[in-house]
């Protein structure tokens, strides 16, 4: 469904280990995608998947971060 080159914002409700929105990173790069971004609702930052979305060089933003 994606074009090589297209631009792509992902959207999910949370961020916990960071798995699921890095294998979503990687499915996106795979078809020749590009990840402009991801937001989250909610970031359970104890978990640190910020830090592996960071290694991604992916830019992320939440509106709710949870420190514990």
């Amino acid at each position: 469904a994606l074009s090589p080159g297209q631009r792509v914002l992902m959207v999910d409700d949370l961020l916990a280990t960071g798995g699921t929105a890095a294998a979503a990173v990687e499915l996106v790069r795979d078809v020749g995608g590009v990840v402009a971004g991801m937001s989250f609702m909610i970031e359970l930052a104890f978990l640190a998947g910020r830090a592996r979305l960071d290694r991604l060089d992916v830019p992320v933003s939440t509106l709710v971060s949870y420190d514990s």
